[in-house]
């Protein structure tokens, strides 16, 4: 068990230094393009395939990181450059997640390499669980999967909304009700290959900030796909859900819900995104005030500004701490009893609001213009409290957790 400490070693140097440099020199200079176009940055994308980044190896030796920082680490540097084309580099990594997470070794050897595609043809996968009615309440969730055991095929109608590249995706993983008297327990997950016919996209929303990333609704009109996309096989499905009804039926004690339980796990990494957007705006806000003068000294010679400064680095390191803490422990198996995940993503989630928009202010008409790039950090920032959870969901978990209620 890798133990815990601040001084990150050679080769996270390294890796921190090198996505530092791609974030600086390819990332930066193409955010306010891709930004305005509100468009998938694919010349971007596929640059970072050349180099190695968006590739399934580079995140797979991220996440297998004995400290648990590869990932933070990654998602810290590339939002750092912009969260609207780092969210376009990092989107497909939730779908080769959950396939990770529920398939077979058949099925993710099948499946992952096909949602990255190679550097010559990059593809993009989607991960589809929120519906219009189904945000953070999962259990009221709608999209039906029915099994043809004539054909054994399974049977998809539904929309999902919310997908992050939902519909330009090669490959999407939807996850659906098979038995909707189980509630959330009675959910599985499906693997949607490319071309399946009945598949399409629906509304692409015009959002207030990571325009550059796209967002979709996926329209499922009886969608067929064989047995063998239903992650973790029929067998292991039956077998989950004839404990479920078990329990139900002998009103057994209630069990933290496994969508829950992995949204936990993965917040420390919205955490981290939220952290480097944060100290973009930030180094941002400290240079301009080093160099703006007003009443003949630089504004950060006036303690409205520099205080201002000082708690935006303090909560910014405060937010980092919390991400590491919490991704350390998720990587060495520690449990969340206090809801040490919900906490990181929370607080760093609520310090990039906070940070961006006191970015803002110091610059001040500057900082409401699109020529400097505060304005957007403070759009982008405004996503994380709303997806992985909102901050309302995080504080519900922390307290339920607390208190020792279920988590639903």
């Amino acid at each position: 068990m890798a133990e815990f400490t601040f001084e990150l070693n050679d080769d996270q140097k390294q890796v921190r230094d090198w996505l530092h440099g791609f974030a600086k020199d390819v990332i930066r200079p193409a955010a306010s393009e891709w930004d305005e176009r509100e468009e998938t940055p694919w010349p971007i994308i596929q640059e970072a395939a050349k180099v190695g980044i968006y590739s399934l190896d580079f995140y797979a030796q991220q996440f297998f990181d004995p400290t648990g920082l590869g990932i933070p680490l990654t998602m810290e540097e590339l939002f750092w450059g912009d969260a609207g084309i780092a969210l376009s580099i990092v989107g497909t990594g939730l779908a080769a997640v959950g396939v990770l997470a529920n398939g077979t070794e058949e099925q993710i050897g099948t499946w992952i390499p096909q949602m990255y595609g190679d550097p010559d043809d990059v593809k993009v996968a989607a991960f589809c669980s929120s519906e219009p009615d189904a945000g953070s309440d999962v259990a009221a969730m709608r999209t039906r999967a029915v099994y043809d055991q004539a054909k054994d095929e399974w049977v998809l109608n539904g929309t999902k909304t919310w997908a992050t590249n939902g519909g330009i995706a090669n490959v999407h993983v939807v996850v659906a009700v098979v038995d909707p008297g189980l509630g959330s327990k009675g959910h599985a997950s499906f693997i949607i290959p490319p071309g399946t016919p009945g598949l399409s996209q629906g509304q692409k929303f015009k959002k207030h900030g990571i325009r550059a990333s796209h967002t979709a609704e996926v329209v499922l009109e009886d969608v067929r796909v064989p047995g063998s996309c239903l992650l973790g096989g029929k067998e292991k499905l039956d077998e989950r859900l004839a404990r479920a009804r078990e329990k139900a039926k002998a009103g057994g004690e209630r069990v933290k819900n496994a969508a829950m339980a992995t949204f936990e796990a993965s917040r420390p990494a919205v955490g981290a995104m939220a952290v480097g957007t944060a100290r973009a705006a930030y180094e941002v806000a400290l240079d301009y005030a080093r160099t703006r003068v007003q009443f003949g000294r630089p504004i950060i010679d006036n303690q409205g500004v520099a205080f201002q400064l000082a708690d935006m680095r303090t909560q910014i390191d405060a937010a980092r701490l919390l991400v590491w803490r919490a991704s350390w422990m998720a990587t060495t198996g520690k449990p969340f009893t206090s809801a040490e995940g919900s906490m990181s993503k929370l607080y760093a989630s609520e310090v990039a609001k906070k940070v961006t928009a006191q970015a803002v202010q110091i610059l001040g008409g500057n900082g409401f213009t699109r020529e400097y790039p505060v304005e957007r950090m403070h759009r982008d920032a405004a996503i994380y409290t709303i997806f992985e959870g909102t901050s309302e969901v995080q504080r519900l978990v922390i307290a339920r957790t607390l208190s020792g209620m279920p988590i639903r």
